[in-house]
């Protein structure tokens, strides 16, 4: 079997292929991805004594998606890799992941399948061109693929054979110990903890009674990040999960959300793992098939070894997890990777199954289980020459932009800056300034409004203390979408020549503040006296409170606009492609409701209170104000109030405001 020294030489070679790429394409140390240098910042905080905090003196954040990757690189950057030679730390690391990941297929392929298929699976791993690609990331996805394959082959080794006298305790410490360690790798790790319980319950705890008990060490495991996050911020769950997973998403609920679900389980099967626009860099086309005969393939080989076919399964599974994210296809597909070592080991059982039929009309055509590893690793290797092209001109792509922008950020604004990015890594890393995570992954309290969308964001910072508002933007405008408070650029980098950056074209803004509240009153007041209500569409806080009804609601639809008249420019928050609004205000005595609306065309709204209808609004082309009055008996604290569109057409609501007479 191939030992621990074949698979680092494998993997080292693979390692300085795609290093030297990266340093002739980058002309130094550089990452392929913004979010590695995430890892780098909380690496360094941690060197310095911050717990987890992005922004030193700002306090804990739940930004971290992997807590024990930047532990890992906390000692090296304290041992002197500073800046961007802490790259040559991360590559190191993931070079050993690689070739951990290799060695652990291999070994968990044994019993299953031949020696010739059990190291054909590990040789596909080195192969691999994603393997390749992650190795080289600073990402965290091979070492969660190692975690799950190690527990998942100590624990199936746990359960077919009694370890050898005087290892039972420490195969049963060793199982309990990844099983707890895997989630702090990444969440998804929660699978090697499923592991680790099912073994240490159901195999040998007769002959082993401690194996039980220690159980509890495995089941604590995903609740350890949630507890920190509770702890010390206040709620238990991530940023992360705020902005990318589709459960927690508000937008997605019932039939939307099994309907996302399923779209991307589609997408999945007809695609990514077919070669397809998504994959194609890594994976040939029409691989799909391949992986499809692995299935069987785990079938009949889960005769000879049962409980070592189920551990595969359950890792391979896996790979619907990300199926629950927003987009699984970010970052080169970085979601799907960490499980295909599992469905390496399921191809190895599906080539052995066709050799060992083969055997039986022949002995010699047993060759055929190597013909056809040769064959898949032929394929897959071919991938790699443009698998390491698009790493080194990703890495060039970053350096280029992000980090180009941290040094001139280093360079030419004070140390009193707060940077607002909507990607927070590089900038934050190497520019050395206070950042504002917009997308909110490490500013926290962010990342409701950004997933509510822009119009939301712009109202709240009317709400954000003055000290907290970011004093430069540094972003892709197009992302931002919040022009009203971009100022005056100061620089931009534009690269072209890529396809991994979220934008062409990334700029440096000064912030301006001057239009916040702009749009707090409408532009002709029916009275002088102050409102008696408002109600702020897109403003969270403000339409929580009045019930306002944001079904169908979605973020595309939630705007931050700049509004001319002829008497001011205001900025403000909306949601378009409104057919009805709902919500409940303070109506006093045949008080006046004044509503600030916009069109594509004339059209007709019908004003509704407490059930009535009270009366019709025409709407011209363009933003308006118009206003309607309440009759006397729909009063009180908290009357119904609705504008429907009488056609099925759609408007866009901005803001309504409520008047005594």
């Amino acid at each position: 079997m191939v030992g621990p020294l074949v698979a680092l030489v494998a993997s080292l070679s693979v390692a300085s292929v795609c290093v030297r790429a990266i340093l002739a394409e980058a002309g130094g140390p550089a990452l392929p991805l913004d979010d590695s240098f995430i890892h780098l910042q909380y690496a360094q905080r941690l060197a310095e004594g911050g717990f987890f905090d992005y922004v030193r003196g700002e306090g804990y954040t739940t930004g971290a998606t992997s807590l024990l990757l930047p532990a890992l690189l906390a000692p090296i950057h304290a041992a002197g890799l500073r800046g961007l030679s802490l790259v040559w730390g991360v590559w190191v690391l993931g070079t050993l992941a690689h070739a951990g990941v290799a060695l652990e297929t291999t070994r968990l392929a044994k019993r299953l399948v031949s020696d010739v298929a059990a190291i054909g699976a590990g040789a596909m791993c080195i192969a691999f061109g994603a393997f390749a690609w992650f190795a080289a990331s600073g990402m965290e996805t091979m070492g969660l693929a190692w975690v799950l394959l190690r527990t998942a082959r100590v624990a199936a080794e746990w359960c077919e054979a009694e370890p050898a006298r005087g290892r039972t305790g420490r195969v049963a410490v060793e199982i309990a110990a990844l099983g707890f360690v895997a989630p702090l790798v990444r969440p998804e790790g929660a699978l090697a903890s499923l592991i680790a319980i099912i073994a240490l319950v159901r195999c040998r705890s007769r002959t082993f009674r401690p194996a039980r008990a220690m159980a509890i060490l495995p089941l604590a495991g995903p609740f350890l990040v949630p507890s920190l996050h509770l702890v010390f911020a206040g709620h238990a769950t991530s940023a992360t999960t705020l902005v990318k997973w589709l459960v927690a998403n508000p937008h997605y609920r019932g039939a939307t959300l099994a309907q996302a679900i399923g779209d991307n389980v589609a997408l999945l099967i007809t695609s990514v793992l077919n070669g397809g626009a998504w994959t194609a860099l890594f994976l040939p086309r029409g691989s799909v098939a391949l992986f499809a005969a692995g299935l069987l393939g785990l079938g009949f080989a889960a005769k000879r070894a049962p409980a070592r076919a189920g551990v595969v399964l359950i890792i391979a599974l896996g790979i619907l997890a990300p199926c629950s994210y927003l987009s699984f296809l970010w970052n080169r597909v970085r979601y799907v990777w960490p499980f295909m070592g599992a469905w390496f080991v399921m191809i190895a059982c599906a080539f052995d199954a066709v050799g060992r039929a083969a055997r039986r009309v022949h002995p010699r055509l047993g060759a055929l289980t190597l013909a056809l590893t040769l064959g898949w690793l032929v394929a897959l290797g071919s991938k790699l020459g443009w698998t390491v092209r698009d790493l080194a001109q990703s890495a060039r792509a970053i350096e280029k932009q992000q980090v180009t922008l941290g040094r001139w950020i280093g360079e030419h604004l004070g140390p009193d800056v707060r940077i607002g990015v909507n990607d927070t890594g590089a900038i934050a890393y190497v520019g050395e300034r206070r950042t504002f995570d917009v997308v909110g992954l490490t500013t926290e309290g962010e990342a409701r409004y950004w997933v509510a969308g822009a119009g939301s964001r712009f109202e709240h910072y009317e709400r954000l203390a003055p000290e907290k508002r970011p004093t430069h933007f540094f972003v892709y405008p197009e992302w931002m979408a919040c022009e009203p408070v971009l100022g005056r650029e100061l620089v931009e980098a534009t690269v072209v020549d890529q396809a991994i950056l979220g934008g062409v074209t990334m700029v440096g803004y000064e912030a301006r503040w001057d239009l916040l509240g702009s749009g707090a009153l409408p532009v002709v007041k029916p009275s002088a006296a102050a409102p008696v209500d408002e109600i702020d569409v897109a403003d969270l806080a403000s339409e929580a409170a009045h019930a306002f009804d944001t079904t169908d609601a979605w973020d595309t639809d939630n705007h931050a606009e700049l509004l001319e008249s002829d008497h001011a420019t205001i900025a403000d928050g909306s949601r378009s492609r409104r057919h009805a609004d709902s919500f409940e205000a303070k109506v006093p005595r045949e008080g006046r409701i004044v509503a600030r609306l916009a069109s594509d065309h004339p059209m007709s709204l019908q004003a509704w209170a407490c059930g009535k209808l009270v009366a019709t609004i025409e709407l011209e082309r363009g933003w308006s104000e118009r206003s309607f009055t309440v009759p006397p008996e729909c009063s009180g604290a908290s009357v119904p109030v609705a504008l429907r569109a009488e056609d099925g057409s759609q408007f866009t609501s901005f803001h309504y405001w409520v008047f005594a007479p």
